[in-house]
């Protein structure tokens, strides 16, 4: 099978699809890899690594998306990505599909079979090829949040630690998942007063479990949320339903209550978001302010440590995108039903059920298309 790998021209995004190791795996696996000239630079690869792997350097996204059996990215393809994508074509990336009824009208127009990445599971129910990009996400949430709290940048110029005699920010985290443990722990270590809000009690037994006293969590009932949301300094939103719209956990009217100046950072914005004020931002322009609110939601937070998050998600996604080579997607699909769950558009169907109710299209069963 024909791999190709083109550079990423969503703005400000650094990562690769394909890393040297993983093109060298492919490579022993008998397949060709054809990588866009400097489509890693940004991630610290350059031509001459993929050279070294095995891997054909090519001059332009045209050429890849001409020739490739499969193309492997890191974001959904834009616009004029898609555009390129042809009928029996094979794409393996994040798509975020149910909050993006263009990208998925030009997906199911393409006739191209598309795998996403956040929707492949594990026998543990858990989501691996996310997860790495969850733990970085979660982990720079902090970092962006505090940023955006420095007065120069519109917050309530608030320090996460505080210093002696004052008191730290407060931190209020809406979801115990992957992104919001990990955010949780990053904020409480720069020293802020955290409380994780959640709905799953044997999750947040988990966590009190693991962290002990590290930060607190709370039962995110809609009064407790709202109370938590008052009072704090910055919120982080890190809610998940798999494939689906985020719900919108904090409405306008709520942010009235909010202190002047708090800072909302919406991990969840690749799904819609979950304030209901969000609207996805890039790095280059990361922050708007509304009633007084600063609202960060960079679509692609990841994105601006190209180099830790590339290989994070080079290590996750190297087996399936093998797998995928070697046997083909339907005979991959067919032995991994989790892999299967990955399967989102065949040849103009939506075949992940939670997209088809989030844009109300028809949905099809992946089982039926891949027996």
């Amino acid at each position: 099978m024909k791999i190709g790998c083109p550079t990423e021209i969503k703005p400000q995004e650094f990562r690769v699809g394909v890393t040297p190791n993983a093109a060298q795996e492919a490579v022993t696996h008998g397949h060709d890899v054809l990588i866009q000239k400097g489509a890693g630079l940004g991630a610290g690869f350059d031509d001459a690594a993929y050279e070294a792997a095995g891997a054909k350097i090519v001059d332009s996204a045209e050429e890849i998306f001409a020739t490739a059996d499969m193309v492997v990215k890191v974001k959904e393809p834009q616009a004029v990505e898609r555009k390129m994508l042809r009928e029996g074509q094979l794409l393996f990336t994040y798509l975020h599909l149910a909050p993006d009824p263009e990208q998925t009208r030009d997906l199911m127009a393409s006739g191209a079979t598309c795998i996403a990445y956040e929707t492949v599971t594990d026998d543990r129910g858990g989501l691996p090829l996310l997860a790495p990009m969850s733990e970085v996400a979660g982990r720079l949430a902090p970092q962006m949040g505090a940023w955006s709290l420095q007065k120069a940048n519109g917050g309530r110029g608030v320090l996460m630690g505080g210093v002696p005699g004052v008191g730290p920010a407060k931190v209020a985290v809406i979801g115990g998942g992957v992104v919001g443990t990990h955010a949780a722990r990053i904020a409480a270590g720069m020293g802020a007063d955290v409380t994780v809000l959640d709905r799953s009690l044997p999750r947040m037994r988990y966590l009190d479990d693991a962290f002990g006293s590290v930060f607190k969590t709370r039962y995110a009932s809609g009064a407790n949320t709202a109370e938590m949301v008052a009072e704090a300094d910055m919120v982080i939103g890190a809610v998940l339903i798999p494939g689906a719209a985020a719900p919108k956990l904090v409405s306008r009217a709520q942010l009235s209550t909010m202190k002047p100046g708090a800072v909302i950072v919406d991990v969840a914005i690749d799904q819609g978001g979950c304030f209901e004020t969000s609207r996805a931002t890039t790095h280059q322009d990361p922050i708007y302010e509304v009633d007084g609110i600063v609202h960060y939601c960079v679509a692609n937070m990841p994105g601006a440590v190209a180099r830790t998050s590339t290989l994070a998600l080079g290590n996750a996604t190297m087996p399936f995108m093998l797998a995928l080579a070697d046997k083909g997607w339907k005979q991959a699909c067919a032995d991994d039903p989790h892999l299967m769950n990955g399967l989102n558009v065949h040849a103009g169907q939506i075949t992940y059920e939670a997209v088809s109710k989030a844009l109300n299209l028809a949905y099809t069963a992946p089982s039926k298309l891949a027996a």
